[in-house]
C-alpha cells in the first residue's frame, strides 16, 4: 500500500523547507499545524517521504533523526534508539508489524518547496489512534 501521494486526504498542507536544503538520506523534523510532529526524508532517488516522529517503541521524538536504509528492496528508517526498522512507504515496523508510524502526504510545489499534508493519510492498519495495534 503506498499512500504517499493520497492527496485526496489532505486537510491542510504545511511548508517544510526548500527541497534543495534536504540531504539525501538525512532527516528533518516538520511541526504539522495540529501539533503533530512528522519526520521527513529525502532519499538518494529523490523521492521525498514524511512518517510520524514519535518512535513507537519509547515515545521519543526522534525518528527524522533515524537511519535511513532499505530492506527487500522497501526504503526503512531505523529507530536511533532501538533500531527497530519502520518502511517509509506504510509506516509499519518491519521488526514488530503491531507497531507503526503514520504516515503523511508530501508534493514539492512549483517553487521548489516540499510540502506535508496532515493530517495523516492514514495507518498502514486504518487505525489513527494507538501508537501499537494489537494483533488482527
Amino acid at each position: 500500500m503506498t499512500i504517499l501521494n493520497d492527496i485526496g486526504r489532505v486537510g491542510v498542507w504545511t511548508t517544510a523547507c526548500p527541497y534543495d536544503v534536504l540531504l539525501p538520506n538525512r532527516g528533518v523534523g516538520v511541526l504539522l499545524p495540529d501539533g503533530a510532529q512528522a519526520a521527513l526524508f529525502r532519499l538518494d532517488d529523490g523521492s521525498v517521504h514524511a512518517v510520524g516522529n514519535i518512535d513507537p517503541f519509547t515515545g521519543a521524538a526522534v525518528m527524522s533523526r533515524g537511519i535511513v536504509g532499505d530492506r527487500g528492496g522497501r526504503a526503512t528508517v531505523q529507530s536511533p534508539l532501538k533500531k527497530q526498522a519502520f518502511a517509509l512507504d506504510d509506516g509499519v515496523c518491519l521488526d514488530d508489524p503491531t507497531y507503526e508510524l503514520p504516515v503523511y502526504a508530501t508534493r514539492i510545489t512549483p517553487a521548489g518547496d516540499v510540502e506535508v499534508g496532515s493530517p495523516p493519510a492514514e495507518y498502514h492498519s486504518g487505525l489513527l489512534t494507538g501508537r501499537n495495534r494489537s494483533p488482527e
